[in-house]
């Protein structure tokens, strides 16, 4: 759906034509429908969550190149366990949110293994541990912001960091503006507003994340 600033109503761009196995159907049918727009670079989709490996998959493609993964699903630095969610960095290095591993991975181009950058501590509710991480963008800096969709919050993890830090949610599920009911995917736009789609609550929130603070 696209949601045009100041809307009432979106429009359908992509889908919305019932389950199926067409050429506008995914997720259960465990591959990739290419759109106009992407998250990769270079013209790149990258996809996870099949065979516990990211694939990127090049314009005209036939066949992706693993990226990460790869290695049946396990916890070592050269496996993922229910790859979720995946965003590119400008170096062209993947991180990927990991279901299974309770962790969110960086794997440089061209890397064996990946590097812990969020979590891996567990799947309770410190600031060392995500439950459930989905939704995962990475700023210039090298700053990792995550879905921590079970424990119903946001979380940044700089660079280097041994654990983060909660900038929106930890309220327990709900409704209110300052809640989630397991939040899933985000995203920023230019001016560094953060958009959060709250799954169970059905709505999208957004977030000035400077003016952000934490219980």
């Amino acid at each position: 759906m696209e949601w045009k600033y100041g809307a009432t109503s979106g429009q359908v761009v992509a889908g919305g034509n019932g389950a199926g196995n067409g050429t506008h159907h995914d997720w259960v049918n465990q591959r990739v429908v290419r759109w106009p727009r992407r998250n990769g670079a270079r013209g790149e989709t990258i996809i996870s969550n099949i065979d516990c490996r990211v694939r990127r998959y090049r314009i005209d493609d036939t066949e992706g190149i693993v990226v990460a993964g790869g290695n049946g699903c396990g916890k070592h630095l050269d496996q993922l366990c229910n790859p979720e969610c995946v965003c590119v960095d400008r170096d062209h290095s993947v991180y990927v949110s990991e279901w299974g591993n309770r962790r969110v991975m960086k794997w440089k181009e061209g890397a064996k293994e990946g590097i812990v950058v969020a979590g891996g501590q567990g799947s309770e509710n410190s600031l060392k541990q995500l439950n459930g991480p989905n939704g995962v963008v990475v700023d210039q800096s090298g700053t990792v912001y995550v879905a921590d969709e079970g424990n119903h919050r946001i979380m940044r993890w700089p660079k280097g960091a041994t654990q983060g830090s909660v900038i929106a949610g930890d309220n327990g599920p709900g409704t209110e503006p300052n809640q989630f009911n397991f939040p899933y995917g985000l995203l920023f736009d230019r001016h560094g507003n953060l958009y959060v789609s709250d799954n169970e609550n059905h709505r999208i929130q957004k977030f000035n994340i400077e003016q952000t603070t934490t219980n």
